[in-house]
C-alpha cells in the first residue's frame, strides 16, 4: 500500500510515467485513473443532500452512506468511460489538453483498453450495488433517478459534450439529480425546495467544467467538439462563469429571504475572499504560458483551476452553514 499516493491522488491529479505506475498498488491506480481529486465535488453534493435531510429529522445513515458510495463510484465510472470514449475517437492524440494536466490511462500507455474497461465495469457495478437497496426503498422514483444518472454517465462524453449540452448536464447532475434525488432516496420525500436549494452548489462544478472547456477552447474547436464555451466564444464564456459565480451567492440570499435557509447560511459569503483572484484571472484571456509563481503541476489548467479553488471554498462554507443550521433551528 502507498497511502501517501492515495492522499496525493485525492488532492491533485498526479503526473506519473509507466515505470512509476507499475510500482503502484491497485487503489493508487484506481484513484489516479478516475481523477479522484475531482470526486470531492460529488461528495459535497451528497453531503448537502444528507444535511438537508437531517434538517427535517428524516436522515438515515445507512441510506446516506449508500448514496455517497453510489454517487462517487458513478462519477468515477463516468471519468473512466470519458477517457475511453475520447481515446477511441482519437480526441486525446497529439499531446491534446487532457494528456497535459494528468495521465490519460490509455493515451499515456498506463493501461490497456481491456484493463480500463475492467476498472470501469467493476466501478460501475459497485455504483449499481449501492443503488439497488435505495431503489428497493424509494421505488419507481428512485429507479428513474438512477436510470437518469446512468444516461448521463454513458452519454456525457458523446454526444452531450459535443453539442453544447455537457455544461447543462452538469447543472442537472450536481443539483436536482444528486442533491434533490439524494434527498429523496434518503428520506423518501420529494421536495422542490430542496431542488432549488441544490442549484447554488450545482453551479460550482459547472464553473469548473466551463473553465476547463475555456482552457482548451481552441483545441476543442479544431476537433469539432462544440462545448458551450466554443459556441459562446472565449470572452462571453469567461463572463458567463463570473455570472454563475454571482448567482451562487444570490440564490443563497434568495433562499434566506424566503425562509428556507437560516440567515446563518450567509456564511457562504466568506468564500468571496477568493473573488479578487477569481476576477483577476477571468477578466482576461488565458496567458500563453504559466506565470513564474504558478504551480508547475497545475498548468495548463488555468480557468478550471481557478473555478475549483473558488468552488472548494464555497462548498466548505456551504456545508459549515448547513451544519450550524442543524443546531440553531
Amino acid at each position: 500500500m502507498n497511502v501517501s499516493m492515495w492522499w496525493k491522488a485525492l488532492r491533485i491529479i498526479p503526473r506519473i510515467d509507466r515505470a512509476e505506475w507499475l510500482k503502484l498498488d491497485i487503489i493508487s491506480r484506481w484513484l489516479i485513473s478516475t481523477r479522484a481529486a475531482v470526486l470531492l465535488m460529488t461528495f459535497f453534493s451528497a453531503a448537502i443532500a444528507g444535511l438537508l435531510a437531517a434538517r427535517t429529522g428524516q436522515f438515515d445513515l445507512g441510506r446516506w452512506l449508500l448514496l455517497v458510495f453510489g454517487l462517487i463510484f458513478a462519477h468515477a465510472t463516468n471519468n473512466l468511460l470519458n477517457d475511453y470514449t475520447d481515446y477511441k475517437r482519437g480526441v486525446d492524440k497529439d499531446n491534446y489538453f487532457r494528456t497535459q494536466y494528468g495521465p490519460q490511462p490509455l493515451q499515456s500507455g498506463l493501461m490497456s483498453e481491456r484493463e480500463l474497461l475492467t476498472y470501469a465495469a467493476v466501478t460501475g457495478l459497485i455504483a449499481i450495488a449501492a443503488g439497488v437497496p435505495l431503489i428497493v426503498f424509494g421505488g419507481t422514483t428512485a429507479l428513474l433517478l438512477m436510470l437518469a444518472g446512468a444516461v448521463f454517465v454513458l452519454f456525457y462524453t458523446w454526444p452531450l459534450k459535443y453539442i453544447g449540452m455537457g455544461e447543462i448536464a452538469v447543472v442537472l447532475i450536481w443539483g436536482p439529480l444528486m442533491v434533490g434525488g439524494g434527498y429523496y432516496v434518503v428520506t423518501g420525500l420529494w421536495d422542490w425546495n430542496v431542488v432549488l436549494a441544490s442549484l447554488p452548489y450545482a453551479l460550482g462544478p459547472t464553473t469548473v467544467l466551463f473553465g476547463k472547456h475555456i482552457d482548451k477552447l481552441s483545441q476543442d474547436a479544431a476537433k469539432k467538439i462544440y462545448t458551450m464555451p466554443v459556441i459562446l466564444g472565449e470572452k462571453a464564456a469567461r463572463y458567463a462563469v463570473l455570472g454563475m459565480i454571482a448567482l451562487m451567492y444570490l440564490l443563497v440570499a434568495l433562499l434566506v429571504l424566503t425562509g428556507y435557509f437560516s440567515p446563518v447560511m450567509l456564511v457562504v459569503f466568506l468564500a468571496l475572499s477568493t473573488i479578487k483572484t477569481v476576477w483577476g484571472i477571468y477578466k482576461a484571456p488565458k496567458p500563453a504560458g504559466p506565470p513564474a509563481d504558478y504551480p508547475v503541476n497545475t498548468w495548463p489548467l488555468w480557468f478550471s483551476a481557478t473555478s475549483f479553488y473558488h468552488n472548494r471554498s464555497y462548498g466548505l462554507f456551504l456545508l459549515i452553514g448547513l451544519i450550524i443550521s442543524l443546531f440553531i433551528q
